[in-house]
């Protein structure tokens, strides 16, 4: 199996963007966490900021454990951020609060495409779960069919990654603007520091489906071959 060109070509792509991707990321966040900003405001009060600017009042705050744990829950209408960020007043930690910031203004705006991310969370996690348990049941019984299922509902996670490319993106652009229009950012160095901590963001999403797809071929092309 690991002897196979076919499935080198299919993981390979997708492990050399995520190692990319998350050596780019540390090494931005590290380095514009250590700018502070001219406004003094910490990634909590920036993200309090544009979300009050927006009407978004009823969106909470809060700080969560982690590293890059940040994340926006559109069901509790919950911001959370991770310590590295919460109270932090760096560049890299406004950009953070004001990309999740975005993900909120979204859900507010009824963004189409976050709505169905958020809608087929369900069935990526059930097609994540049990799509591999299928598949290699069906491996083991010699039934192609069952194969077929399993890897049909595994592609759940590749769309589910698809889905996240446009929003993750537009959510960056959104911040990047607020962060300009606000005055929360007043330089272009600082503009630009943002710029680099997103963009390097960014490619962990692209990343992610890459492999995913990836992952989602090779379950295809098994089943296939049997």
């Amino acid at each position: 199996m690991f002897d196979d060109p076919i499935l080198w070509a299919l993981i390979l792509p997708g492990m050399v963007l995520g190692s990319y991707a998350q050596t780019k990321v540390k090494a931005n966040v590290h380095k514009f966490s250590r700018v502070a900003l001219r406004s003094g405001l910490t990634g909590a009060q920036v993200a309090r900021h544009i979300l009050d600017v927006r009407g978004l009042q009823h969106v909470m705050v809060e700080p969560v454990k982690g590293v890059l744990s940040d994340h926006y829950d559109p069901r509790g209408k919950v911001l959370r951020l991770s310590e590295a960020v919460w109270g932090v007043r760096s560049i890299a930690a406004a950009g953070i609060a004001a990309h999740e910031a975005g993900h909120a203004i979204q859900d507010a705006d009824d963004y189409a495409p976050m709505e169905f991310r958020t809608a087929i969370v369900p069935v990526v996690k059930a097609g994540s779960s049990v799509g591999p348990v299928i598949f290699l049941g069906g491996l083991f019984l010699g039934a192609p069919i069952i194969m077929w299922i399993g890897a049909i509902l595994f592609g759940a996670s590749a769309l589910f990654a698809l889905v996240t490319l446009p929003v993750e993106f537009d959510a960056s652009r959104r911040a990047l603007a607020l962060l300009e229009t606000t005055g929360i950012l007043s330089t272009s160095e600082e503009m630009d520091g943002a710029k680099k901590v997103l963009r390097a963001a960014a490619w962990t999403y692209v990343a992610a489906a890459v492999s995913a797809l990836g992952a989602w071929a090779m379950y295809l092309v098994f089943s296939r071959r049997r």
